[in-house]
């Protein structure tokens, strides 16, 4: 804990001698600053990489890549109902016998709470 208190000091620290060294620290007159340096570093970028054509594609892989790490794209990318349909109607002939297994365990769900099975340690894996 004293270990985590003295990493977040020593983190806060540092934070405090990056925004000084920047000027960030001093005001909002510093802070703009920046921004501008940034925002003119970003232009030149632009109008450089707008003048090489592989540039251009690396730039639209890149944001392919930003898209596909996305945790919802999977989600907007549905499964259409037919094919959902599909893949209950070719596990069709396996679902009564699951169906049947699942009532098994719901059946022997008092002995598996037990507190005899409880009590004993699982196997390590």
């Amino acid at each position: 804990m004293a270990a985590g208190a003295v990493g977040l000091r020593r983190l806060q620290w540092r934070l405090e001698e990056v925004e000084q060294r920047i000027g960030a620290g001093d005001g909002s007159a510093g802070t703009r600053k920046v921004a501008d340096e940034l925002v003119k570093v970003q232009v030149a970028l632009n109008s450089i990489a707008s003048k090489r054509e592989r540039i251009k594609i690396l730039f639209k892989k890149i944001e392919d890549v930003i898209k596909y790490l996305d945790p919802q794209y999977i989600d907007r990318m549905a499964i259409p109902d037919t094919i959902k349909l599909q893949f209950i109607l070719a596990e069709e002939q396996l679902i009564p016998s699951r169906a049947a297994l699942l009532e098994q365990v719901k059946n022997l769900q008092p002995i598996l709470d037990s507190t005899s099975i409880q009590g004993t340690a699982s196997p390590p894996h």
